[in-house]
């Protein structure tokens, strides 16, 4: 019975190690198949994520290795480097040498030819007429900063003749102001423009051609964004109206009659006005306008290119980061390269503006012509 009962249990003990095996061998089994399972959603997780990225990254790689045609704002970072006189870093094209020539400066000033020929020269009797008539006095425009349109090609012959200095000197304030004004309003629709172009990361092909003619008309040879900032910009009204006042004798000297020359600006080339009582070997003459509207233009595009007025640029610039708004006495002081007589040319623009209370047209307002200068104004 003994015997019987030890070889039972040896049978039973050899069963249940077969069976244990046969379960360690399932649940190996079992195992190997979950990490199976798991591998297999791995790899298929991960292969799906590579699908799904490949197009982004291809995207980033594209922008940033990539090198598109465009404008970039460095406008703010450029401007103090130029207040510290630090050499931009252009690129390679930039660096090629090229010159500023007239025709480049002065193309828009060129559209003027001609027009003399379908302008009548008005007498100063008929000019205080229509100002009366359209209600265009100064005493409203100091008081609500508001200019009629009024747009007088040539100046009246008997100017010179009216002895009253003081309704002179308001009759040609008249005249010169709404053409100041028409200027700078071209000069402030152009700055409006080229800010909207620098705040944009590219830019149209109709933005890109525009600015490569504004880079010609105002001789930036090197392409430099920050540099055609500067020089867009607007002339003091009430220094233009003092340097006018200064060039021409309020209107009455030959060169502003006979020559629409209303700033004295000399040229070497080309039609001109020779001064009376110079030299024979003297190769300058004055340049003259077919209208007056031409000189304040060649006037302003002077100041915003000539290497001479660098420093009334840059003074210029600094007045618009810190205040905002220009200051004409202030700006005069950097004009004493304008005239032979230098820092006393200066001195005397100075006693004009404020004799003739001239900042008073300094924030005037020319009426807009049409709806469509009015909605971009």
């Amino acid at each position: 019975m003994k015997d019987k009962l030890s070889y039972l249990t040896e049978i039973k003990r050899i069963f249940l190690k077969k069976r244990y095996k046969l379960f360690k061998k399932k649940s190996k089994l079992i195992q190997n198949n979950f990490r199976s399972f798991y591998y297999t959603a791995f790899v298929g997780f991960f292969l799906i994520f590579i699908f799904a990225a490949t197009p982004k990254t291809i995207t980033i790689a594209t922008i940033i290795f990539s090198t598109p045609e465009i404008i970039i704002n460095k406008s703010k970072s450029n401007f103090e480097k130029i207040m510290k006189n630090k050499q931009l870093e252009l690129k390679k094209v930039e660096k090629k040498k090229e010159k500023a020539t007239f025709k480049d400066l002065f193309y828009d000033i060129f559209e003027f030819e001609g027009v003399e020929d379908d302008t009548i020269r008005l007498s100063a009797a008929t000019l205080k007429q229509l100002f009366e008539d359209t209600k265009y006095n100064l005493n409203d425009v100091r008081k609500n900063k508001v200019v009629k349109p009024v747009s007088i090609n040539l100046l009246p012959n008997e100017i010179k003749n009216i002895e009253s200095s003081k309704k002179r000197k308001q009759l040609f304030i008249q005249i010169v102001l709404p053409l100041i004004l028409e200027e700078n309003e071209r000069i402030k629709l152009d700055r409006k423009r080229l800010f909207v172009i620098l705040n944009k990361n590219n830019n149209t092909e109709t933005e890109k051609k525009w600015l490569k003619n504004k880079f010609k008309q105002y001789g930036v040879v090197n392409r430099d964004l920050t540099t055609l900032k500067i020089r867009i910009d607007e002339i003091p009204v009430s220094l233009a109206i003092a340097q006018a006042a200064k060039e021409t004798g309020w209107g009455t000297s030959r060169f502003a009659l006979e020559g629409n020359a209303l700033f004295g600006q000399w040229t070497w080339n080309g039609d001109g006005i020779k001064p009376a009582g110079i030299d024979d070997q003297a190769k300058h003459k004055i340049m003259r306008f077919n209208v007056l509207q031409a000189s304040v233009r060649a006037y302003q595009r002077n100041l915003n290119t000539h290497s001479s007025y660098k420093e009334f640029r840059k003074a210029r610039a600094i007045q618009r980061d810190n205040k905002g708004k220009l200051n004409s006495l202030e700006l005069v002081n950097y004009l004493d390269k304008y005239a032979e007589t230098g820092k006393e040319y200066t001195k005397i623009l100075k006693i004009i503006i404020q004799q003739n209370f001239l900042k008073d047209f300094d924030d005037a307002k020319l009426l807009p012509r049409s709806e469509k200068i009015k909605k971009l104004i």
